[in-house]
């Protein structure tokens, strides 16, 4: 009885949750240009008075696209604040945060959620482009200066992680080889695109955008280790090469008139984790079947424009810089040794539990055990879907003033928008769902004279087309 414990403990509720089904509902509601409806069907998902990490990021991501960018940065705060609780653990008693592999009797989902590391440091680009939004660059500037902290910290709790789990593996027999999955879908985990990332959690993005914004405020000696740190995480991407190649020759040219814009156009929503039983062998156990997260195919991280078109005659360049829905598949085939090792340990236990039980005559409890096991044997299916499968750069100098900006949306349409373009340096985040469209037309910022943080973000126009509604 006391091994059901945790489980009457939650009520079921984080055991049975299945965040897939929830997040499959809110993320169509996004492709129909609804976000307003998502955000209503991710509060009425979290109804209760314990608001997790998760909310906050995806509650963050909603507002943004309804160009609540005060609203959306503030979410997006209360995440970072968990977030840096994390750190603080991981700084001062990473043994907490690496708790005891064989503890969790129940399964994954009833752990609290700290997110995975490719989230926490996306998150820091976010904050970063919502203060962009409202104007305030130098806080922009405070948000993108946590991304090498926070990723140096990442490496160093996953070295001891790893060595946690190699230690606990051979002191219990447990083979943890991923090979050993028969029916496992490996070869969604073994993509060319997911290999070759340096790990899972550093991305292009953050840091050509940490250069970007150090060039606009004109410190061009922070902005080249930008800069650099993305060709290495992309290398032999013309567009992040030649944002080191031109850096002084931008810093000195005179004042030309020019604008410096940088595109993002960020496609789809981050691929869904789901639940797959496995039966695997278990010592002193037998055979057991066993759940483990699963990514299938994502056809929104096939979204990949070409160009953007201004005013119908200007192409802009656009480059795939960093693929979340790789970085998520990285992130699973890294964790996937740890998982098998705490399904067999948490297989074993119950197993034992119920065997014991049966040899002293307890059939009743060598039941409810059996059967507790079955009902919460379930993947951790949770993961911020929000996130855009991929993002995709371009970067050109424009005369100030109003164009008309088109680009293709995810199911071959054409969507077109105005733009207004401003100050020396700009940044333009565009969103892509289907063909829905979401647009940050955000103000520019010229050295020396950067925009009041109270500054709203202008927008030309809010016309509708065919195919998309700009926000």
């Amino acid at each position: 009885m006391a091994l059901l414990l945790p489980l009457l403990q939650t009520g079921c509720a984080g055991a049975l949750r299945s965040y897939d089904a929830e997040l499959k509902e809110t993320t169509h509601m996004l492709t129909a240009n609804r976000p307003d409806l998502a955000l209503h069907i991710l509060e009425k998902n979290n109804s209760g008075p314990d608001k997790d990490l998760l909310y906050f990021m995806e509650k963050g991501a909603l507002l943004r696209m309804q160009q609540a960018f005060a609203d959306s940065r503030e979410q997006w705060r209360e995440a970072d604040q968990r977030v840096q609780q994390w750190e603080d653990l991981a700084r001062t008693n990473p043994g907490q945060l690496l708790g005891d592999l064989g503890s969790v009797i129940v399964n994954d989902k009833v752990r609290t959620y700290q997110g995975y590391d490719y989230e926490k440091v996306l998150l820091t680009a976010l904050i970063a482009l919502d203060h962009i939004a409202l104007g305030n660059w130098e806080a922009a500037r405070t948000e993108i200066k946590k991304t090498h902290e926070r990723e140096a910290l990442i490496a160093e709790l996953q070295a001891k992680k790893i060595l946690q789990e190699e230690e606990e593996s051979g002191r219990r027999n447990v083979n943890k080889n991923i090979k050993d999955l028969q029916g496992y879908p490996v070869e969604s985990l073994n993509d060319p695109q997911v290999i070759a990332l340096k790990n899972g959690y550093q991305n292009a993005f953050g840091h050509y955008l940490a250069g970007f914004i150090y060039e606009a405020l004109n410190e061009p000696s922070l902005a080249a280790p930008g800069y650099r740190q993305a060709i290495e995480l992309r290398p032999d991407l013309p567009i992040l090469e030649e944002g080191l190649k031109q850096l002084d020759r931008r810093g000195k040219r005179a004042a030309d008139g020019l604008t410096d814009v940088l595109f993002i156009v960020e496609g789809g929503v981050a691929p869904a984790r789901s639940s797959l039983m496995i039966p695997i062998p278990v010592p002193s156990v037998g055979l057991v079947s066993l759940s483990f997260p699963v990514i299938g195919e994502n056809p929104s991280a096939a979204y990949a424009p070409d160009a953007l078109l201004l005013d119908g005659t200007t192409p802009i360049k656009m480059a795939a810089v960093t693929s979340v829905d790789a970085m998520a598949r990285r992130t699973l085939k890294d964790d996937l040794p740890g998982i098998l090792l705490r399904s067999t340990l948490r297989a074993v236990t119950k197993g034992v539990a119920q065997q014991q039980a049966n040899q002293r005559g307890n059939q009743l409890v060598g039941l409810a055990v059996m059967l507790g096991g079955l009902i919460t044997e379930s993947a951790d299916e949770r993961s911020w879907r929000t996130l855009p499968a991929t993002i995709h750069l371009g970067r050109i100098s424009l005369k100030p003033g109003a164009y008309s900006l088109s680009l293709p949306t995810a199911n071959g349409n054409t969507a077109t928008t105005s733009l207004e373009v401003s100050g020396r340096y700009q940044l333009v985040p565009i969103r892509v769902v289907g063909d829905s469209l979401y647009l940050a037309n955000t103000p520019g910022a010229s050295h020396g004279t950067l925009p009041a943080a109270s500054k709203k973000p202008t927008h030309a126009d809010k016309k509708k087309s065919s195919h998309k509604t700009v926000l």
